[in-house]
């Protein structure tokens, strides 16, 4: 690993401690009483300020701490915490365990498998459903930095088991979560009998697409968020910092230069699935509010970045000789999970009945 990198991980495994504000303010506030006590004239003013400064980060940073302890994935976890090298990983599932695949979900973004919460819930239902929330996030440690998908694609199976679930699993991914199970099947295809990917970020977009302001400024906005709930400027709940920079240290990878570097490790190429059912569910148009055409400079443009990203999507049919497409409800966009609820569980109960018809 190059030493920026090092450097970049052990910076954000420092920032994702919520206590670090505290010592900083004392740090700032202890400078600013140097210069006062130091008897020259000129220090008096700058010294004040930094001492007030230091107060105010105090405060602002018991705040945050305060806002933790009250917030998300500060109760009791409603699932199971497992030791996954070294590290404690939350592992919630339910539904009844017999006669076919397990259904494990997992979200886009880095979001906690909380965000998953009302599928699963409609799943369990019928038949076993996990939910599974990666370092960094829900009701997990912050874990070891870098976080990478490549990463997480050996923790999330390596949680499963030590909860005590049993393979075979139908995982279901959407977006960057998609990615993630699409890599767990590569790696792990012993314990897969299906997968299900709900608009799975393809490689293309990334390496090769126009220029996408939401996507290159996510990484900057994460550690801006997380700087900011460390010492209590924001409104609303409180966030745990480390999730935000679990979330900075993963989605380096989503440039062209990061994915480059991650590219052999993470991106899932035709033919890595072998036989593997999969359903590549995408939305029919670029709808539901996507801002890609945005890039466009004129109509012609935006007609090549249309077609483009229509077609990017369907590059994981390639990945499996029993891929099979499905177009989410008309009208919905890439949030199609959130928006048709209904539509997804039925789709991956029917796959789940599939297999269990045809299991010997």
């Amino acid at each position: 690993m190059r030493g920026d990198g090092r450097v970049t991980n052990a910076l954000l495994a420092l920032l994702s401690r919520d206590w670090l504000g505290v010592p900083v303010a004392l740090l700032v506030a202890g400078a600013g009483a140097g210069l006062i006590g130091s008897g020259a004239a000129w220090a008096v003013a700058p010294g004040g300020l930094l001492v007030a400064a230091g107060a105010a980060l105090a405060v602002g940073a018991v705040r945050h701490l305060v806002l933790v302890g009250r917030g998300p994935g500060a109760g009791p976890p409603p699932g199971r915490l497992v030791g996954v090298g070294g590290h404690r990983m939350h592992v919630l599932a339910e539904g009844p365990a017999g006669g076919g695949p397990t259904v494990v979900w997992m979200p886009g973004g880095h979001a906690p498998g909380e965000e998953f919460r009302r599928l699963h819930t409609m799943t369990a239902a019928r038949t076993r459903s996990v939910l599974v929330d990666r370092f960094g996030s829900g009701w997990s440690d912050v874990g070891p930095f870098p976080r990478t998908t490549a990463v997480e694609a050996e923790e999330l199976p390596a949680a499963l088991l030590a909860a005590g679930e049993r393979a075979p699993f139908v995982f279901v991914g959407h977006s960057f979560g998609g990615l993630l199970v699409a890599n767990v099947a590569r790696r792990r295809p012993d314990l897969v009998a299906g997968l299900v990917l709900l608009d799975p970020t393809p490689a293309e977009v990334i390496a090769f697409g126009p220029p996408n302001r939401l996507i290159t400024g996510m990484r900057r906005a994460f550690l801006l968020t997380a700087v900011r709930h460390l010492f209590g400027v924001h409104r609303g709940r409180g966030g745990r910092t480390g999730q935000y920079c679990a979330a900075a240290s993963i989605f380096a990878e989503l440039s062209p230069a990061g994915l480059a570097e991650v590219g052999w490790e993470t991106v899932v190429y035709d033919g890595d699935l072998g036989h593997l059912p999969v359903l590549l569910v995408i939305p029919r148009d670029l709808t539901g509010g996507e801002n890609v055409l945005a890039a466009a400079r004129d109509e012609a443009e935006a007609g090549r970045i249309a077609r483009f990203y229509l077609r990017a999507r369907t590059r994981y049919l390639a990945a499996s000789t029993e891929a099979r497409l499905v177009h989410s409800p008309d009208g919905t966009g890439h949030d199609f999970p959130t928006e048709a609820p209904g539509f997804v569980v039925d789709l991956v109960d029917g796959l789940v009945r599939e297999l269990r018809t045809v299991s010997p």
